[in-house]
């Protein structure tokens, strides 16, 4: 296996330094690149299925994605001089939408009711053809995103899409659910103040 580190590089490099790697292993095997943005995994994407490669991309953290190529027996290789393009350009720039929840139920009145109403809200942000680039929990709302929660495969479905999910530390330690956080990471008030004022749309149930 090789891998390669193009996290920081401008497109068309990550292609470039993966096309490369590919060569240097010059037959069947696996070629993992790291980059920061979804442009990149994208066009490496492409690339790969052009080629006729596995492909598999993962998320392992804010601004960092890894691309691993399977290249089997009697794959295509990419040739020395060959053209180099970036396959996907970046558009104009996604509203930033940031969502908040701050308890288990949705709405007053009844509890039952209102467990049953956020866990549909939360199913229904997953369904939305832009879903928010953060999901914030805090107070009650951090349950939400911990062992138990009728929610989390709807999270881990957002969170596998590219959506961050942060619940508040200091929430998780009041209710004691620290280690029974399910999805996404643990965040502070500060990250949150600074998610919620960079945002271009708040979404609050």
């Amino acid at each position: 296996m090789i891998q390669v580190n193009a996290i920081g590089d401008a497109c068309p490099i990550p292609v470039v330094k993966t096309k490369n790697a590919i060569r240097e292993l010059a037959g069947p095997g696996i070629v993992e690149t790291l980059v920061d943005n979804e442009i990149a995994v994208q066009n490496l994407t492409k690339m790969a299925n052009q080629k006729g490669y596995g492909v598999k991309s993962e998320k392992l953290g804010e601004n960092q994605y890894k691309v691993a190529m399977t290249i089997g027996e009697g794959a295509e290789i990419p040739e020395e001089n060959e053209a180099e393009a970036c396959l996907v350009q970046p558009g104009p720039r996604k509203k930033k939408i940031v969502a908040v929840i701050s308890s288990s139920e949705m709405g007053g009145g009844s509890e039952e009711l209102g467990k049953a109403l956020m866990k549909g809200f939360i199913y229904a942000l997953g369904q939305q053809d832009v879903l928010p680039e953060t999901i914030l929990f805090y107070n009650g709302g951090a349950a939400m995103s911990c062992e138990g929660s009728p929610a989390l495969e709807d999270l881990k479905s957002m969170e596998a899409q590219g959506v961050e999910i942060l619940t508040c530390g200091t929430c998780l330690d009041f209710y004691h659910l620290k280690e029974k956080l399910q999805v996404g990471e643990v965040t502070n008030m500060y990250v949150i103040v600074e998610k919620m004022t960079g945002a271009d749309l708040i979404v609050k149930p």
